[in-house]
């Protein structure tokens, strides 16, 4: 990640291993935010962007496999490992099923580890640049997320953050269902009432400035989300 650390989010209940985790990773040149039980690294997760997370199984006030599902509810490609002492097959599976891309049974070599998130960090580095330069022709319109453009008939709509960040999302799920709660919680931070307000304003300002064209509508599924419905795509 050029010119920039990479943040890792590491949760580990056992001070001993987390402090000696975090800065044996920091000498390698990582940004690490180091939580104590799982609640508190929910928090974390839900304030800062995080490049991967190292996941503890066992922790108090909330388990490494339900914050990882809460995780995965926020934002479903963070790389996530789990580090645990359960060494059963029945556990290790659980943790693939949840969307682990790592399951590393206590004790470890550290020094595997940090290979394990090298390699896992430059494929998604390589995935997110062909993300980030990504546009879309949605009907009459052309979509550059990259600059927070959205241009119709030789005219140009500059988007605010959220707005650029909604309508990729939206984008993102062509024609399929976005899910209201992951919406909120990967752009907003949490599925609060306030905020649930919130992106239905934003909801609206996209539907504003996509009315020129008829080929294009965002309808809402009652309860669920929304969904983008664009005819002749091509993406």
């Amino acid at each position: 990640m050029e010119g920039k650390k990479a943040k890792i989010l590491l949760c580990e209940d056992d001070p001993n291993l987390g402090s000696v985790l975090k800065n044996y990773l920091e000498l390698n040149d990582y940004d690490v935010t180091l939580e104590r039980d799982g609640r508190l690294g929910l928090a974390a997760f839900q304030r800062e962007n995080f490049d991967l997370c190292l996941l503890d199984v066992m922790m108090p006030n909330m388990d490494g496999f339900t914050l990882a599902e809460e995780i995965r509810d926020i934002n479903p490609d963070v790389p996530l490992f789990f580090l645990s002492a359960k060494t059963m097959k029945e556990d290790i599976i659980q943790g693939y099923k949840l969307g682990a891309d790592d399951y590393i049974t206590k004790p470890f070599d550290s020094e595997v580890l940090l290979h394990k998130i090298k390699a896992i960090l430059k494929r998604n580095e390589e995935l997110n640049k062909e993300a980030e330069n990504k546009e879309y022709d949605l009907a009459g319109y052309h979509f550059n997320p990259k600059l927070r453009e959205l241009s119709h008939s030789g005219k140009t709509q500059t988007l605010s953050p959220k707005e650029n960040e909604l309508l990729k999302m939206l984008c993102e799920h062509m024609n399929d269902l976005l899910p209201r709660e992951q919406a909120l919680k990967r752009i907003w931070g949490s599925d609060t009432y306030f905020n649930g307000r919130s992106m239905d304003v934003y909801i609206a300002k996209l539907r504003k400035y996509l009315k020129e064209d008829p080929n294009i509508e965002i309808v809402n599924i009652h309860g669920n989300g929304f969904r983008l419905v664009v005819q002749n795509v091509t993406a």
